[in-house]
């Protein structure tokens, strides 16, 4: 498969991250390996690097099909945030209350975890811990930050969680339409791409491996051995278009690109993220809106937005809006989508209309992998010797460090809270087959713009039950 490796292609984090992103050299053969991981992102780095700080013997081999930091890791929104896609409410439903207050207190320490392993590793990721501020843009928007509120309050979080007024709000971030808002301090900023180029660095320091250029065609897992009637198992291999690798242990690590292996095929859907950026503002504008502090943002629009000022003076706005491919296609073209790009651009317009027609410089793109269940797995099997983390839904820069210490408790069968956490050896169910998959997630994405568009206009937040809502519940 071609991959483009061009950086501005990719995104503004990976050219402006000042490496060289040329790859290294790709796998040469067949070898043999304690460790074999698919995927230079977030996950097989932090998953490689945890396990060579706890067993520095360990021979482990990391295959990625570009360079590192090619999928969402270098081209994310910037933020290391502390939450599932799954809601408090739901994970209690499911798992109960202890288990739902010690899975948000565990994504909270992951954002701090973050920043401490880095710096400790010598990785400089432009670390800002600004919190992170919740708009209501509208009386339409208000029942929905009422309800948050309450729902931290009911489950011991709302300590960490403060109620804005307008002029409370607009004293931090002047936005259009704003009503309210909620702070948190809970939530952290970075350049994304530095991370992710400096933990490949990092894991080679400590004696790993990584192949970039290689592209994994499939797995076999092994199988145990029979003691009793002496018959040796067989190690799980990573097959690669380069050469197989036999390992003890195997982790897929390749979030919405997982998709490409057959077994994994439905685990995930790839949901598309894009994001445009401005040019840097002037002193002026920024005296117009404020932000000092540099929080993260985003309102309670059904739909997702997300936005971050970076260092050199930027307005960075993300959202959903890009549609579902037939199959859980991934292609390169599919990064740019010309009308949710152009709606991007005008939320910004929207929201901070003082700073009248503001320029933009980039836009891109990539997929994110998205469970049936809204629910990511972290998993090992110890009889075949598979492990795998996934289905982030866009908050795996602080989620993706979470999964590799649970990843790297279980291979190494070390009993943590970790490995009792809910999404330890989870598995989602599978999404439906085609056509019935894009029939659903087509109709849902258009059902949730039209359900921001309506209350947008009538001012009125969203009621009464829809299909789109039973859907996308989480």
């Amino acid at each position: 498969m071609s991959v483009p490796i061009d950086p501005a292609a990719q995104s503004f984090w990976l050219e402006t991250c000042g490496d060289d992103l040329t790859p290294r050299p790709p796998l040469d053969g067949s070898i043999e390996a304690d460790v074999a991981i698919l995927g230079a992102g977030y996950t097989g780095l932090w998953t490689a690097l945890y396990l060579l700080r706890r067993e520095p013997s360990l021979n482990v081999v990391v295959l990625e099909q570009a360079y590192a930091g090619f999928g969402a890791s270098g081209r994310n929104g910037s933020w290391v945030v502390p939450e599932l896609n799954l809601s408090i409410p739901e994970l209690a439903r499911r798992y109960g209350t202890a288990a739902a207050r010690a899975t948000v207190t565990a994504t909270i320490e992951a954002v701090d975890e973050v920043g401490r392993a880095a710096a400790e590793e010598g990785v400089e990721v432009g670390w800002h811990k600004g919190g992170r501020l919740s708009i209501a843009r509208g009386a339409n928007q208000l029942p929905a930050m009422e309800e948050s509120l309450r729902t931290y309050e009911q489950f011991g979080f709302g300590d960490r969680h403060q109620r804005l007024s307008p002029a409370e709000l607009a004293a931090r971030l002047q936005v259009s339409g704003a009503l309210g808002g909620v702070f948190t301090p809970d939530n952290a900023s970075i350049q994304p791409a530095k991370l992710v180029r400096g933990l490949a660095r990092a894991v080679e320091k400590r004696g790993g491996t990584i192949h970039e250029g290689t592209t994994v065609t499939g797995f076999t897992p092994g199988t145990l051995g029979d003691v009793a009637t002496g018959r040796t198992g067989t190690r799980p291999v990573l097959h690669t278009d380069r050469g197989d690798v036999r390992a003890r242990s195997v982790v897929l690590a390749g979030e919405a690109w997982l998709t490409r292996l057959k077994p994994l095929h439905r685990q995930l859907i790839p949901a598309y993220s894009l994001i445009v950026l401005t040019e840097p503002l002037s002193d002026e504008q920024w005296a117009a809106i404020g932000w000092a502090n540099r929080e993260c943002v985003h309102s309670f629009r059904a739909s997702i937005d997300y936005l971050a000022r970076t260092p050199d003076g930027r307005i960075l706005f993300g959202g959903r809006g890009a549609p579902y491919h037939f199959s859980s296609k991934i292609r390169p073209e599919y990064d740019d989508h010309p009308a949710t790009h152009e709606m991007l651009r005008g939320m910004v317009r929207a929201w901070f209309p003082s700073i009248g027609d503001v320029g933009f410089t980039h836009a891109w793109g990539g997929p994110l992998g998205m469970a049936r269940d809204w629910m990511p797995s972290f998993s090992h099997d110890p009889m075949t010797g598979i492990a795998s983390a996934r289905g982030y839904v866009g908050h795996g820069v602080a989620i993706a460090n979470l999964a590799a210490r649970t990843l790297a408790d279980l291979i190494l069968e070390t009993p943590s809270p970790l490995t009792e956490l809910p999404m330890a050896n989870h598995r989602s169910p599978d999404w439906e087959p085609e056509p019935l998959r894009f029939v659903g997630v087509r109709y849902t994405q258009q059902a949730f713009a039209g359900i921001d568009a309506k209350a947008d206009r009538t001012g009125k937040p969203p009621s009464g039950p829809s299909l789109a809502r039973f859907l996308g519940r989480h």
